[in-house]
C-alpha cells in the first residue's frame, strides 16, 4: 500500500488527472469498483494524510493538498485549503472528456433510433494526441496495472447506453456496432449483415445464378445490352436476394449459394442451399413465411424458394467448404454423334460407377478460372437409352464437377469421358441438377 501511494503522491503532484484518468492508472487494482470511484478514493486517501500533515506544520502536507485541489480538483483538499485554494486545471490525458461519457451515450442512443437490434457493441476510437499523453504517463510511472481510456470509455459508454435503450452489449454476435470517437465529436453506426438462408429451385432456362453485367458496358448500360447494364434480364439473387433486403431496409445484398448451376441448366429437386447476405439492415424482425410468398409469387414459376430461416456467417463458410466435396446428381440429355446401340449401356455404367474423373479447367471457362487439374469422383451413373443419337444419364458426383466436360471429353482436356467411352463425339444438350445433397 505504501508504494501504491507513493506512486500515486509522485503522480497527481505533477500532472493534473481527473478522478477516471487517475484511479485508471491503477486499475488492476480494487476490483469490483469504477475507475472513477478509484481515483477518488486515491485522492482522498492522501488527502487525508496531507491534512493530517498540514496540522502538524508540515509544508509537505500543505503542498500536497494543494496539489491534490490544483492537479485533482479534490473536494476535500479545496475545503482544507479554503480560499487559498488554486483554480483546477485540466485533466492532462483526457481534458474532460471522462466527465462527458453520458453526453456520448446520449449521442449514441440517439443515432441508433429506427434500427431493429436486439443487443450492441460499443468501440471506441481515441485521437492520437490523448493516447500518447496516457502512455507517457503510464510509461514513467510504471502503472502496469492501468488499462486505457478506449477500453474504460466503451465499457462505460456501453453501460450508459443499454440503460438508455434497453438493450444488452453483446461481445462475441453484436448485431450493431456503434464507433465513438473521442474527443469526438465523430460517430459510426454499424449494424452487422443479416442472414437469411433456404434453398431455390431454378425451374426455366436461361436465368443466372448471379446478376450478369454486360461485358460491352461493365453494368452502365449501352444499345448492345438495351441500356440494361446486363446480359441476362434476371437472375435468381434479383429475384430472391432483392425482396429481402429491401424487406430488411440493408442498403447492399451478396448472394451466397452451395455452388452453382449454368444459366441453360434447370436446378429442381430438393434445390440449391443460399444466403442472402444483407448489408446495414435497418430490420431484422423479418416475417420469413411471409416473403417466401411474396417471392415466389412475384418469380411466376421461373424460380422457386422454400425453407426460408435466420441464418450466420458460419453456414456461408460451410458452403465455401463443402462446395468441392458435397455431392450433387445431375440429369443430362446426351446427343451422339454416332448411332449407338442400347446394349452399350451397360458397360458404360459400369465403367463410370465409383470412377476417378481428372479435369482440366473447360475451355469454355478459361477466360475467367485458373487452368489447373480437378480430380473429382462419379458415385454412380445409369443411362437410359431414347433413341441411336441420344441417351439419358443420371450423375451422382463430387460437387465440382463438370459435368458437360464429362459427357465431350472437351477436346481431351477431361479424361475419361463418356465420348471416349462410346467412341464417338458427345454433347450435352440439356441439363438439370436433381439433388444437392447438403445441409442449408
Amino acid at each position: 500500500m505504501p508504494e501504491i501511494l507513493s506512486s500515486a503522491r509522485q503522480m497527481i503532484s505533477k500532472y493534473a488527472l481527473c478522478d477516471s484518468c487517475f484511479g485508471r492508472q491503477f486499475g488492476g487494482l480494487a476490483r469490483g469498483v469504477t475507475n472513477r470511484e478509484r481515483g477518488f478514493a486515491l485522492k482522498l486517501s492522501l488527502a487525508l494524510e496531507a491534512h493530517a500533515a498540514a496540522k502538524e506544520g508540515d509544508p509537505e502536507g500543505e503542498a500536497m493538498l494543494r496539489a491534490l485541489a490544483e492537479n485533482g480538483d479534490h473536494a476535500s483538499a479545496r475545503n482544507a485549503l479554503g480560499e487559498s485554494a488554486p483554480p483546477a486545471k485540466a485533466c492532462r490525458i483526457c481534458g474532460g472528456v471522462m466527465s462527458r461519457l453520458g453526453d456520448y451515450a446520449r449521442a449514441v442512443a440517439g443515432a441508433v433510433e429506427g434500427y431493429e437490434f436486439s443487443n450492441f457493441l460499443i468501440g471506441v476510437r481515441v485521437a492520437g494526441e490523448v493516447a500518447e499523453r496516457e502512455d507517457a504517463i503510464r510509461s514513467e510511472f510504471s502503472a502496469e496495472h492501468g488499462e486505457s481510456l478506449r477500453m474504460e470509455a466503451s465499457r462505460e459508454i456501453g453501460k450508459a447506453v443499454a440503460s438508455l435503450v434497453g438493450k444488452d452489449v453483446e461481445f462475441a454476435r453484436p448485431e450493431i456496432v456503434i464507433t465513438v470517437e473521442i474527443p469526438g465529436p465523430g460517430l459510426e453506426v454499424k449494424p452487422m449483415p443479416l442472414y437469411v438462408g433456404g434453398r431455390y429451385r431454378k425451374l426455366e432456362r436461361g436465368i443466372p445464378q448471379a446478376k450478369w453485367d454486360c461485358v460491352h458496358c461493365r453494368g452502365k448500360g449501352c444499345s448492345v445490352c438495351d441500356g440494361t447494364g446486363k446480359i441476362y434480364p434476371t437472375s435468381v439473387e434479383e429475384i430472391v436476394a432483392i425482396p429481402i433486403m429491401e424487406a430488411a431496409g440493408g442498403t447492399d445484398e451478396k448472394f451466397h449459394g452451395a455452388g452453382r448451376e449454368d444459366v441453360d441448366a434447370i436446378m429442381r429437386g430438393n434445390g440449391r442451399p443460399f444466403v442472402i447476405e444483407v448489408k446495414n439492415p435497418k430490420r431484422r424482425a423479418l416475417d420469413l413465411a411471409g416473403l417466401e410468398r411474396a417471392i415466389n409469387a412475384a418469380a411466376g414459376g421461373r424460380v422457386e424458394v422454400v425453407g426460408l430461416c435466420f441464418s450466420d456467417k458460419k453456414t456461408v463458410r460451410r458452403f465455401k467448404e463443402g462446395a468441392k466435396v458435397a455431392e450433387k446428381v445431375y440429369r443430362a440429355l446426351v446427343e451422339l454423334e454416332c448411332d449407338v446401340d442400347e446394349g452399350r449401356l451397360p458397360a458404360l455404367e459400369k465403367s463410370f460407377n465409383g470412377c476417378i474423373i481428372n479435369q482440366y479447367t473447360p475451355n469454355r471457362v478459361l477466360h475467367r478460372r485458373a487452368d489447373k487439374l480437378r480430380v473429382k469422383k462419379v458415385h454412380e451413373l445409369s443411362a437410359k437409352w431414347i433413341d441411336s443419337r441420344h441417351i439419358e444419364l443420371v450423375v451422382r458426383c463430387q460437387g465440382g464437377l463438370y459435368v458437360k466436360e464429362l459427357i465431350s471429353g472437351d477436346g481431351g482436356r477431361t479424361e475419361p469421358s463418356i465420348a471416349k467411352a462410346l467412341g464417338c463425339g458427345a454433347r450435352c444438350v440439356e441439363l438439370d441438377v436433381i439433388a444437392v445433397n447438403e445441409g442449408a
